[in-house]
Formats: structure tokens, sequence, C-alpha cells
């Protein structure tokens, strides 16, 4: 029987190359095939988890974020849900320009993924061993938005690409823009393009000038520490980069440039900001914008469960009013209705400022920044006036924590035992910064103090020397009602338990709260200091620009009657 078979010519591969160099080649073959079907298995995958999300998620708008007393009652909110939209034909160009210039040159050009940045930043995340670089696009970053992804993991990422492919092929790039601006975050309350552009500028997105587009996409990569009202020279750095950005991709000339850096940044006042609508508000919202990291403060739908306690804020201003109300009956001031404001200026008519803290916390229960916010926005909690008699509390605490007397109504002889830097020293202890007289006319009450000091301090009495950090946030949740930030009470020692008691005898007892009722010697501040079972209360009343309000012994009835009216509670 015949043995013989054909020989076949070997691959052209072997006859081409060196035969030490075939093992290695061949091997090179199988690793290649093997990594293919890996590559196909894992683009499939994430194809077929992409599916599972719904594409009109993308073009549905979020809910602005809702605020809720600590009783879960909702409460108005700087901007609440009435998020104002921009249509396509409302960005300007330079806008557009600008945009792709500091997030996507290539956006009008790839079809979701910018496959060059993504290598560059691939190479750059290896040698770092991070995920320092992301090479998102636009369309990368709405999809992240849009389906709450915000890992920063490879799984992460090879989702957003599947999602941002899915995302381009089902709207076009005018609609990818637009939604895309009208969701992202630009800080100081502001969500969306359009309420940015009235935020910082007081106009509509169409009428935005060139300096003000590329500072307001400056803002975009931080939105709290790039927000011109927070920090305006950080702003226009920010927009300085971008203008420079649009010289490197050919689309502005050096002298468009200086052009547009020579005209000065208008931003609107505070008076004529649409996001704010409460002095309570107004503090939860830049409490907010402290809390939260860019990527979370993004997210539309936020829920704020506040530590207010509406009711109580409620009636304190009603009562407040109505006290108010009589003395200005008695004098011949102007009533708030009856003055004419002049565009810049405070309202010249009686005022006042509360705060209540939470004595085992330090949330802030009540927070009244003065008597009517759309005639002034100005926060007359953290404004300092005199004290008076209103100090002599501390100078309480600062002999009793020294060993000595307290002598009730007798504040001078009280403070002498130890001395006026004594004083001054526990007093900045119990969160008092002052300014401080250098002489025993400090323990007369020559001193200054805010409102929400003075709370604060009060509530240190009330809490056995222990002095609590104030907040307005106890719980932040996103959209899917996942919680992304809870408060933690933050204590630490002021005064010992035994001086925090003894300082409080200077207060007048009434039933189950202390309370201390005075006015100033030169009678243009009054002080009511209210420390009840749960809260301590202090409130200012006077005039902005410093004038008397009436004789001592009629504010102090007219405060004795206000407290009463608050009763126990």
């Amino acid at each position: 029987m015949s043995t013989w078979r054909p020989i076949h010519p070997p691959a052209f591969w072997r006859r081409w190359l060196p035969e030490w160099m075939h093992g290695p080649v061949k091997w090179l073959f199988l690793l290649s095939a093997a990594g293919l079907v890996v590559l196909s298995g894992v683009a499939f995958f994430y194809f077929m988890l992409a599916m599972r999300f719904d594409m009109a998620e993308v073009a549905r708008l979020p809910a602005g974020t809702t605020y809720y007393d600590r009783k879960g009652v909702e409460i108005t909110a700087p901007g609440g849900n009435n998020r104002k939209l921009v249509k396509r034909e409302d960005i300007p160009v330079f806008l557009v320009n600008s945009l792709r210039a500091r997030e996507d040159a290539r956006f009008f050009d790839h079809s979701g993924i910018d496959v060059r940045g993504l290598l560059r930043a691939t190479v750059r995340n290896i040698k770092d061993r991070d995920f320092t670089q992301g090479a998102s696009t636009l369309t990368m970053q709405l999809s992240r938005i849009s389906f709450k992804l915000k890992q920063k993991s490879l799984h992460a990422k090879l989702l957003a690409i599947a999602l941002s492919l899915r995302v381009e092929s089902t709207y076009t790039k005018d609609q990818i823009l637009t939604y895309y601006l009208n969701r992202i975050y630009f800080g100081a309350g502001a969500e969306g393009i359009e309420q940015a552009a009235r935020t910082y500028f007081g106009k509509s997105t169409r009428d935005l000038g060139e300096g003000e587009c590329a500072m307001v996409v400056g803002i975009i990569r931080g939105p709290n520490k790039f927000s011109p009202l927070r920090d305006l020279d950080a702003a226009i750095e920010q927009r300085d980069q971008t203008l420079n950005r649009l010289i490197a991709m050919g689309l502005i000339d050096t002298a468009r440039r200086d052009a547009i850096m020579a005209v000065p940044v208008k931003l609107v006042s505070e008076e004529q900001r649409e996001t704010q609508t409460s002095y309570a508000l107004q503090a939860v919202r830049r409490e907010l914008d402290h809390i939260l990291e860019a990527d979370d403060i993004r997210l539309g739908g936020l829920i704020v469960h506040t530590t207010l306690d509406a009711a109580w804020q409620d009636r304190l201003e009603v009562e407040l009013t109505r006290a108010v109300e009589d003395l200005e009956h008695e004098k011949t001031w102007a009533h708030p209705t009856e003055v004419n404001h002049v565009s810049g200026t405070e309202p010249d008519y009686l005022q006042y400022a509360a705060v209540t803290t939470e004595i085992k916390t330090g949330a802030t229960l009540a927070l009244i920044g003065g008597r009517n916010f759309s005639d002034s926005r100005f926060d007359r909690t953290r404004s300092s006036r005199d004290l008076g008699s209103a100090f002599e509390p501390f100078v309480a605490a600062a002999a009793a924590e020294r060993g000595k007397l307290v002598l009730p109504g007798r504040p001078v002889q009280t403070g002498r035992q130890i001395g006026p830097e004594e004083v001054v020293r526990i007093a900045k202890r119990c969160g008092i910064t002052g300014r401080f007289s250098e002489t025993e006319d400090l323990f007369r009450g020559t001193v200054t103090a805010t409102p929400l000091e003075m709370s604060v301090g009060l509530a240190i009495l009330g809490n056995q020397g222990k002095r609590a950090k104030p907040y307005l946030i106890k719980e932040i949740r996103d959209a899917t009602g996942e919680v992304i930030y809870t408060a933690k009470p933050e204590l630490s020692p002021a005064l010992t338990a035994a001086a925090a008691v003894d300082a409080t005898s200077v207060l007048q007892k009434s039933g189950g709260t202390r309370c201390f009722t005075g006015a100033t010697g030169s009678e243009r501040d009054a002080w009511t200091l209210r420390l009840g079972p749960g809260g301590a209360t202090a409130i200012w009343l006077g005039f902005d620009k410093p004038t008397v309000i009436a004789p001592e012994l009629r504010l102090k009835s007219l405060l004795d009657e206000f407290v009463k009216r608050l009763g126990n509670n």
C-alpha cells in the first residue's frame, strides 16, 4: 500500500518570516483572536445592559430641589420646581463654542465617544493608577446625569459609553446639547443654564454677552468653587481659561479675547436674584452649596430635609411683627409701606432678626434675617450689634467658670472678680467674636455679637456647657430616594456644667423657660434671650442705621409682653 501524501507549501507568513518568529506570531494571533472574542462579549454585555434604560429619561427634565422642614412639611424653595428651560434657538453660538472648548472639542464630529481623548485618558490613568482623567464627552456626561451614574469605576465608564451610543442614535446633537445645558447645576441654587444666566447676570440665556458665556461655562467644572457670587476672581480665571481654549481651537484671536476681557463683569444684585425666597432658605442654600460635591449636586430632584421648624418660625415672625407694629403706632417713624426705597439701599424702618438653636444638637430651628425679604435680603442674623445688658449671662459664665460668685443684676461686680481679659476669653469660647471693650465697660455690655452667635452661646448654657456647631440641613436624598448626606452634630466643651447652670441664674424664670429682655444704654438695640426646654432663641430689634428706638423701659415692657405671648414651649 502506498503511504505517499502530497506536501502542501507552508503559509505565506511562514515563508516571509524567519523561523524563530513562527512560534511568537502564532501565539500572538491566538491571543488576538481570544481578545477579540472577549471584547465582543464585553461589548455585547454592555449593549444589552444599556438596552434596559429608557431613553425618554434623557429628555424628561428632573424636578427642582425640594425642601422640607424637620417635621416633613414642604417649604417654599429657592428656585423651587419652576425650573426655567431654554430652547436650542435661545443658546448663543459663543456659548456653544465655549462649551466645546472646555468640555468636548469634537462634540459635533464624534458618535458619543471621543476615541482619541479616551485613549489619551486611558494611558494617563494607567500611569497614575487611578481615574484621574475621564475623557467624558457631553453625551457621556448627559448619560451619567440622566441615569444617575455617579461611581468612578471601569463598569460605570463602560456603561456610560454604551448609553452614550444609544443617546446619540436617539437624539440629534442639538437636542443633546440643549438637554445637557438644561440639566446641569451651575452653583448658587441655579439648576440649568437659564437659571444660571438670571442668577448671575440678571438676564436670559439668549442675551448673555461673550464674556458671560465664557464665565458661565467655566463654572461647570466646579459649581461651588467657581461661582462668581462666592469667588469672583476664580470665576474670572475660569472665563479666561475658556477664552484661551477658544484661541487654541482657532475660534477667536487674541485681539478678540483681549476685548472680551476688557468688558467689566456686571453681576446681578442680591435683591434681583430669582433663586431666593426667604432668609432661612437663603441660608439653607449657602449650606447646601458647601456640603455637596460637584457630581452630587448636579443631579436634579434633590430632596433636602432641613432642621427648620416651620410652625415655630411662623409663630416667631407673627409675634415679632405684632410687637413692632404696636411700637410703630406709638412713634412717628415711617411704616414699611410708606417707605420709598432707593435702589441699592437698605430700608430705613424698624427691623428684627431671630435665631432659634436646638440646645442638644445645634440644629437651627428658626432663622429670620429681617422684617421683609422682598425689601431687603440682607441677613441680620449675621450682623454684629451692641449687646448692652444682654451680655450679662456671659459675664456670669466667665465668673462661674473661675469659681467666683455670680451676682444677678450686678454684672460689673461679677466681672471685676476675674477682669475683662478672662471674660473675653470665655465669651470667645462660647462663640462670641466681638468687638470687645478692654475696660470694665465690657461688663456693662460694650461688646458686639450677631443674633446667631447669641443663640449658639445661649444654647451652651442650656446644654451643660457643651458647644454645638450650628447647622441647617440634616439629610439630603437624590431623585431616587438614596441618602447622599446625613448631618452629624458636632459638640465641643466650652464651659463646665456647673458654670453653665450658674450663668442661667441671671435669666428670669417664667414657667419652663428662662428669659432676658432689655436694651442697650443708647436705646438703639433691644435684645430678647429665651432659653426654653429644647431651644435657645436670640432676638434683636433695631434699625439698620443705628437710631434710638424708644425709651428702655418701654422696650422692656414691649418685649416682656412678646415673651409671654410665646409661652413656655
